[in-house]
């Protein structure tokens, strides 16, 4: 056990894509990190995320916790207390997908709904109710903790891999603000909204060619004619978390003007 004096940030599924670029963002900040880890698939990446942390000067360590499983949240909350004996910084980023095309309504039944339900939006509320105690506890007078939740542009114009995705990220969107009442005035909470991010879920869900495509074609309808870096949304949460204090009950579009075209 540590009484840690540097901030510390706890970052769910943050062994890929936007969570890993979070980690590295905040350790290369100084603050230590707890890197979230979904499932035995993803271990090693993980491992690679905390070495990488560590080597900007960090301290670092990775728990495991499907966060549909309230279980896991708590004990992965138990373990960055017994550590550090802090948080300053929550961002729920672990999330899941299938690709659906909206049309197939018969290809989306009851229990896909749940599985992608469970992960998106139970799972933040879940984190977020494990951690509350520890993030009201770390808070001072002077600088609020923070709740930073992963959400989609699929949350805002329901678009996305699946009708599934689309609503969970939708539920994330309101239930920002719900615990941003609920939580204040000790603890922010915020969510972003990305569009497409190369190198993010979607990537893991289809296949190469299937992936090139859906890249290209949201290059092509975006006005900013480009998608974002995992690294680009890390340094929206880093800005959240550090430099936000006035901000909460926020959902931060960050889509290279899609919301514009109305695709």
């Amino acid at each position: 056990m540590t009484d840690s004096t540097s901030p510390v940030c706890m970052i769910t599924g943050a062994a890929t894509g936007i969570g890993a670029a979070t980690a590295l963002r905040f350790a290369r900040a100084g603050w230590s990190v707890a890197i979230g880890n979904f499932d035995a698939s993803t271990r090693a990446f993980a491992a690679d995320v905390e070495m990488q942390c560590r080597a900007s000067g960090a301290d670092a360590l990775v728990f495991d916790a499907d966060v549909s499983r309230d279980a896991d949240c708590r004990r992965a909350v138990d373990k960055v207390a017994t550590r550090w004996r802090r948080i300053d910084a929550l961002v729920n980023c672990a999330g899941t997908t299938r690709v659906i095309p909206h049309h197939a309504l018969d290809a989306l039944d009851a229990a896909e709904f749940e599985r992608v339900y469970r992960v998106n939006a139970i799972g933040v509320f879940q984190m977020t109710s494990a951690a509350a105690p520890l993030l009201r506890e770390t808070a001072t007078e002077e600088c609020s903790t923070s709740v930073i939740n992963v959400s989609s542009l699929a949350g805002l114009n329901g678009t996305g891999s699946s009708i599934a995705y689309a609503a969970s990220k939708g539920a994330v969107n309101t239930m920002t603000l719900s615990l941003a009442r609920s939580l204040a005035p000790h603890v922010r909470v915020n969510a972003i909204a990305p569009g497409m991010v190369d190198d993010g879920l979607l990537r893991r869900s289809l296949d190469a060619d299937a992936y090139a495509s859906v890249l290209s074609r949201m290059k092509t309808n975006a006005p900013l004619k480009r998608v974002s870096t995992p690294a680009e949304m890390a340094e929206l949460v880093w800005f959240l978390a550090a430099h936000a204090h006035a901000m909460t009950g926020q959902v931060i579009a960050a889509e290279n003007g899609l919301l514009l075209t109305g695709v």
